[in-house]
């Protein structure tokens, strides 16, 4: 696996341009089975995890091409409805062609999908939607099985907001039969653009971005042209990463409304943060201030983006507690920044984190994506050189993340380990 080694203490200085949404793009590459024809997808992010998603799609027969972030889906050559186990495991969203596959091809059988460690992420509130739209669903041998002859709409409560479940549930919806109500919908910004990109194929979808979504069920799908909205992860990151360097850097390509949580809480702590249509300017203005936060639901303070404040926690003037609502193993990062002098404390899924003045480079590693995000970032803020093993983590997430870094005024080299 390659490495990164990381001079810290390079003041981060000039503009960065955010990539489309990975979050969002991997829905809408399986929202592309619904329909007629071949879409055409742009902003899309050249990452692992999108690579692996497209072998996802040619598995079932699609034909994608890829090229200069614009992504070509033919999906009239579809001819299978099981997914290989080992292209499965790759990525926890490869789940979201179960929705789209029974809607349009009547039938599919995958195994439970893998991804980041981070916590459980079951599949109830999918099956159970799919089950109340009429589907059969049979569970052996760690597959799942999905079948119908027609998809009829109905009301659907889900129990806890997930954002994987609406967003297969909405996608099931659009050509079943009658209406399908949701209600208790995740509000993502994703699912808004998973909205979008379905009504431009000619779906009757309204609600995204609220508790309760109204589809009305249609024959057919056609195919369509979409741009994705731009990753509001990869943006905060780059916001975080600017005041951990003592730097002045302007965010391009963002939803400023998208990252609101998160410039409230840069504020706060004493950043200068201003807002110019798309694009967001973060400058240090002096030692951090110590805070509490607690990740929510979309639009509270997000779980991908805890693991990089709490790495800027650890350099903020006076204690901090950052409590974990989302997933139980979202502290996998703090054993390694307390490698790197930070005093952090868990209790649970709570963190104590105790402001010191510096951080010192080591030897670390990457245990998921965005632990990788928050450690890439403390190796930037570090004094002397780190070392960041298991890269492969945070290139499932962030695109060219070594070239804009090194415009901006970051001192990394990306080694290359030969087995």
């Amino acid at each position: 696996m390659d490495r990164y080694v990381i001079t810290g203490k390079q003041r981060l200085q000039g503009t960065v341009k955010t990539s489309g949404s990975k979050n969002a793009s991997l829905p809408l590459m399986a929202a592309t089975i619904l329909a007629e024809g071949k879409t055409v997808l742009t902003g899309v992010p050249n990452i692992t995890d999108i690579l692996n998603m497209i072998e996802v799609l040619r598995n079932l027969g699609c034909k994608v091409k890829f090229e200069n972030n614009e992504m070509t889906i033919d999906t009239s050559t579809l001819a299978k409805d099981t997914v290989d186990e080992e292209l499965m495991r790759k990525m926890r969203a490869s789940n979201l062609i179960l929705g789209p596959m029974v809607a349009k091809n009547g039938r599919v059988k995958i195994s439970r999908p893998g991804g980041c460690a981070i916590g459980t992420r079951p599949m109830d509130q999918h099956i159970k939607g799919l089950k109340l739209l009429g589907a059969t669903i049979k569970e052996k041998h760690g597959y799942l099985e999905a079948a119908a002859d027609k998809l009829r709409g109905a009301e659907i409560y889900f129990d806890v907001p997930s954002v994987g479940a609406t967003e297969n549930i909405m996608m099931a919806a659009v050509l079943a039969e009658g209406t399908t109500i949701i209600h208790n919908a995740a509000k993502e910004p994703e699912i808004v653009d998973l909205q979008n990109l379905l009504n431009k194929m000619g779906a009757k979808v309204r609600g995204a971005g609220t508790h309760v979504i109204y589809i009305e069920g249609v024959k057919s799908l056609h195919s369509t042209e979409h741009t994705v909205i731009p990753d509001r992860i990869e943006a905060g990151t780059h916001m975080i990463a600017a005041v951990m360097t003592e730097g002045d850097v302007v965010v391009e390509n963002v939803v400023p409304e998208h990252v609101s949580p998160l410039i409230a809480k840069l504020r706060q702590g004493g950043a200068d943060v201003r807002i110019d249509g798309d694009s967001v300017r973060v400058k240090h203005q002096g030692r951090f201030k110590s805070m509490d936060i607690k990740t929510l639901a979309y639009p509270g303070f997000p779980t991908d983006l805890q693991p990089q404040f709490l790495a800027l926690l650890t350099i903020a003037d006076g204690t901090s507690i950052v409590s974990e609502t989302i997933f139980e193993n979202r502290f996998q990062h703090v054993a390694e920044l307390v490698r790197m002098g930070a005093r952090i404390t868990v209790e649970g899924r709570t963190a104590i984190i105790y402001g010191v003045p510096n951080l010192e480079g080591t030897f670390v590693e990457a245990t998921d994506l965005r632990a990788g995000a928050a450690l890439f970032l403390a190796a930037l803020a570090a004094e002397e050189g780190t070392v960041l093993e298991r890269v492969d983590h945070i290139d499932r997430g962030y695109e060219n993340l070594e070239e804009k870094y090194r415009t901006l005024g970051a001192k990394l080299q990306r080694v290359v380990k030969r087995c």
